[in-house]
């Protein structure tokens, strides 16, 4: 049922296919990896899967193969027209729609969304239970955070980034990396790297190493603060990594004074810098500081850290 890597230039030549660096396209083509991650991920037959950015569709039939049921969100309208094809072709018996594919006891197991996943809040069929995704280079961490964010149904995941991504997102107090991403994931969710992926499982061959994570959603910390206002708390915190905190709080405390205060109210060190405070003390600490009503959009490069790049140039 998997594609092979001749099977997957054939399908981009016939529909004039090529991966662009616009859109973050780097297309698995190794059957070996899609088993990993689907093994990984831990999908079971029947289960609920949202899929953001399935291409020519290599994840998507090992997600099917298992057994899953799959929304994929795809930002290509070529790749989305061309994936319920593909999938009718690679498994005998289904019947593929304009944007769904049917197995052959009439059951619905793929729905396609032709959308960018930063502007989706709604998907079709039952609530997901799992993400698993080969999540787009340049914007695989304000999608995983959005869809986080809006989509509360899913338990687990398992995301596939750039190595150096992985870092940022499952880095922890105290480490060179530890940034934004990594408190925003926290937040949501417990984040760990499970394993390095070399580039020849991919086309075009990227020039970096991927990983793959695995999140397990969790409550955030307890705190009165809303989300809102500890994502303001972090992003102040983070926005020039040199400055102690209660320099860098300043202008959201009103002073330098006042941010000292606050911090030192949460438990905090005013000297310390945000690098060294994990997700439960800027939660803390956002209860000390005025309130925020809103933050950037999620898909803004604001809304994930300014000078602290959610990925690099594959």
């Amino acid at each position: 049922m998997l594609l092979t890597p001749a099977r997957v230039r054939e399908l981009a030549a016939s529909a004039g296919v090529r991966p662009t660096k616009t859109l973050g396209q780097n297309f698995v083509i190794d059957p070996g990896t899609v088993r990993k991650i689907v093994r990984q991920a831990e999908v079971s037959s029947g289960e609920q899967v949202v899929e953001i950015g399935p291409g020519l569709g290599s994840l998507t039939l090992g997600l099917l193969e298992a057994g899953a049921d799959v929304v994929a969100v795809e930002i290509d309208p070529v790749l989305a027209r061309l994936l319920p094809a593909t999938v009718a072709q690679q498994a005998p018996g289904w019947q593929a729609g304009e944007d769904v594919v049917l197995d052959s006891d009439g059951r619905v197991r793929l729905r396609v969304v032709t959308a960018d996943a930063l502007d989706v809040d709604t998907l079709p069929g039952p609530p997901s239970t799992a993400l698993v995704a080969n999540l787009p280079y340049n914007v695989a961490v304000p999608v995983l955070l959005t869809f986080l964010e809006r989509f509360t149904s899913w338990r687990r995941g398992l995301v596939m980034v750039q190595s150096e991504v992985a870092d940022r997102l499952v880095a922890a107090p105290g480490s060179r990396v530890y940034g934004v991403p990594s408190v925003k994931t926290a937040w949501y969710a417990q984040a760990r790297r499970t394993a390095t992926v070399g580039p020849r499982v991919f086309w075009p061959v990227p020039n970096v190493d991927s990983a793959l994570v695995r999140l397990d959603r969790r409550d955030p910390p307890p705190t009165s603060a809303t989300r809102v206002q500890v994502f303001a708390t972090v992003d102040a915190a983070f926005a020039q990594r040199r400055k102690m905190l209660r320099s860098a709080l300043a202008t959201l405390a009103g002073s330098g004074e006042a941010a000292a205060e606050a911090l030192t109210a949460a438990g905090l060190d005013p000297t310390d810098r945000g690098e060294r405070v994990d997700v439960a003390g800027l939660a803390r600490l956002a209860e000390r500081l005025p309130p925020v009503e809103h933050l950037p959009p999620l898909g803004s490069r604001a809304s994930h850290g300014r000078g602290e790049p959610g990925t690099v140039a594959p």
